[in-house]
């Protein structure tokens, strides 16, 4: 009888690990594709992605480069001080998108064109993203007060 009990026992462990490993991997293969990178323009331009590739591009919109397209296409470059990549976007902007400031766009490369499928602002004067934070100051260009939170 003792022998049964050690030999059901490790039969359940065996099962329990195998039922972890296959939730493990399940979920790994779900997430896949929720994972965005984040790259700066200066990035993008030293590497360019693939364009199966999504990613998230931030940084400065760059001054006189908006242009509104016929329908709801938007064109702009988005710069952090060292490199611009031109944008295109179909869609709404949001209300606080504005020239020389903070943003974040989701999308592809294309063809040397950042096609993006989301755009983000800040939210209010101070806000400016925390990954468009480290990309300027990294550049050495970070302009804000560094003693505001941020993000």
């Amino acid at each position: 009888m003792k022998g049964l009990k050690k030999k059901r026992r490790i039969q359940i462990i065996a099962l329990a690990f195998v039922a972890l490993a296959g939730s493990t991997a399940l979920i790994g293969y779900a997430m896949r594709d929720g994972i965005n990178f984040f790259r700066s323009p200066t990035q993008v331009v030293e590497a360019p992605p693939p364009d199966t590739e999504v990613f998230r591009i931030g940084g400065l919109v760059e001054k006189g480069s908006l242009v509104r397209g016929q329908g709801e296409t938007v064109t702009f470059r988005v710069t952090d001080t060292n490199a611009t990549v031109p944008v295109s976007f179909t869609g709404v902007l949001p209300d606080l998108f504005a020239e020389d400031a903070g943003m974040v766009g989701t999308g592809r490369l294309v063809g040397g064109v950042f096609e993006a499928s989301e755009i983000l602002a800040k939210h209010d004067e101070t806000y400016m993203p925390k990954e468009v934070v480290d990309a300027l100051k990294e550049q050495g260009v970070f302009q804000h007060g560094e003693d505001r939170p941020q993000g």
